[in-house]
Protein backbone atom coordinates (compact mmCIF):
# COMPACT_ATOMS: atom_id res chain seq x y z
CA UNK A 1 0.00 0.00 0.00
CA UNK A 2 1.39 3.37 -1.02
CA UNK A 3 1.35 6.29 1.31
CA UNK A 4 -0.85 9.32 0.51
CA UNK A 5 2.23 11.44 -0.24
CA UNK A 6 3.31 9.09 -3.02
CA UNK A 7 -0.18 9.31 -4.52
CA UNK A 8 0.06 13.10 -4.56
CA UNK A 9 3.59 13.10 -6.05
CA UNK A 10 3.01 10.40 -8.67
CA UNK A 11 1.34 12.69 -11.27
CA UNK A 12 4.23 15.17 -11.05
CA UNK A 13 6.83 12.44 -11.51
CA UNK A 14 4.95 10.85 -14.41
CA UNK A 15 4.50 14.22 -16.13
CA UNK A 16 8.19 15.09 -15.75
CA UNK A 17 9.39 11.73 -17.04
CA UNK A 18 6.93 11.78 -19.93
CA UNK A 19 8.16 15.23 -21.01
CA UNK A 20 11.76 14.03 -21.01
CA UNK A 21 11.19 10.69 -22.69
CA UNK A 22 8.85 11.69 -25.56
CA UNK A 23 11.59 13.03 -27.87
CA UNK A 24 13.78 10.02 -27.15
CA UNK A 25 10.93 7.61 -27.86
CA UNK A 26 9.95 9.20 -31.16
CA UNK A 27 11.36 7.45 -34.16
CA UNK A 28 11.84 9.30 -37.42
CA UNK A 29 9.61 7.71 -40.03
CA UNK A 30 9.86 10.42 -42.68
CA UNK A 31 12.93 10.06 -44.94
CA UNK A 32 13.17 13.85 -45.32
CA UNK A 33 13.30 14.28 -41.54
CA UNK A 34 15.98 11.59 -41.35
CA UNK A 35 18.00 13.33 -44.08
CA UNK A 36 17.67 16.62 -42.21
CA UNK A 37 18.89 15.04 -38.96
CA UNK A 38 21.80 13.38 -40.77
CA UNK A 39 22.86 16.71 -42.29
CA UNK A 40 22.63 18.45 -38.90
CA UNK A 41 24.80 15.76 -37.32
CA UNK A 42 27.31 16.02 -40.19
CA UNK A 43 27.42 19.81 -39.84
CA UNK A 44 27.93 19.58 -36.08
CA UNK A 45 30.76 17.10 -36.53
CA UNK A 46 32.55 19.51 -38.91
CA UNK A 47 32.12 22.57 -36.71
CA UNK A 48 34.31 21.51 -33.85
CA UNK A 49 36.16 24.17 -31.91
CA UNK A 50 33.73 27.00 -32.62
CA UNK A 51 35.11 27.63 -36.09
CA UNK A 52 33.00 28.28 -39.18
CA UNK A 53 32.30 25.34 -41.46
CA UNK A 54 33.87 25.65 -44.92
CA UNK A 55 34.45 29.43 -44.89
CA UNK A 56 35.51 31.17 -48.09
CA UNK A 57 38.45 33.60 -48.05
CA UNK A 58 36.00 36.47 -48.67
CA UNK A 59 33.91 35.42 -45.65
CA UNK A 60 37.03 35.26 -43.48
CA UNK A 61 38.09 38.75 -44.62
CA UNK A 62 34.64 40.15 -43.85
CA UNK A 63 34.64 38.53 -40.41
CA UNK A 64 38.10 39.90 -39.61
CA UNK A 65 37.14 43.41 -40.77
CA UNK A 66 33.93 43.33 -38.72
CA UNK A 67 35.76 42.14 -35.59
CA UNK A 68 38.37 44.88 -36.00
CA UNK A 69 35.63 47.50 -36.44
CA UNK A 70 33.80 46.36 -33.31
CA UNK A 71 37.05 46.20 -31.31
CA UNK A 72 37.96 49.76 -32.32
CA UNK A 73 34.44 50.97 -31.53
CA UNK A 74 34.50 49.52 -28.01
CA UNK A 75 38.01 50.48 -26.95
CA UNK A 76 40.08 47.69 -28.43
CA UNK A 77 43.24 48.14 -30.35
CA UNK A 78 46.67 46.63 -30.81
CA UNK A 79 47.65 44.66 -27.73
CA UNK A 80 44.21 44.85 -26.06
CA UNK A 81 42.60 41.53 -25.19
CA UNK A 82 38.89 42.02 -25.91
CA UNK A 83 37.99 38.57 -24.53
CA UNK A 84 39.19 39.48 -21.02
CA UNK A 85 36.65 40.86 -18.56
CA UNK A 86 37.45 44.50 -17.80
CA UNK A 87 38.89 45.43 -14.43
CA UNK A 88 37.43 48.33 -12.53
CA UNK A 89 39.27 50.46 -10.01
CA UNK A 90 37.20 52.47 -7.59
CA UNK A 91 38.86 55.04 -5.38
CA UNK A 92 37.35 56.70 -2.34
CA UNK A 93 36.94 60.43 -2.82
CA UNK A 94 38.84 62.81 -0.56
CA UNK A 95 36.50 64.35 2.00
CA UNK A 96 37.37 67.56 3.80
CA UNK A 97 36.20 67.78 7.34
CA UNK A 98 35.72 71.29 8.77
CA UNK A 99 34.99 71.20 12.44
CA UNK A 100 34.57 74.54 14.12
CA UNK A 101 34.33 74.73 17.85
CA UNK A 102 32.27 77.31 19.62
Amino acid sequence: MLSPRIYSELPKIAKRNFGIMVPAMQKVSDPIQQLFLDKIREYKSKSSGGKMVDPTPETQRQLKAELERVAAQYGGGPGVDMTKFPTFKFEDPQVEVNITSK
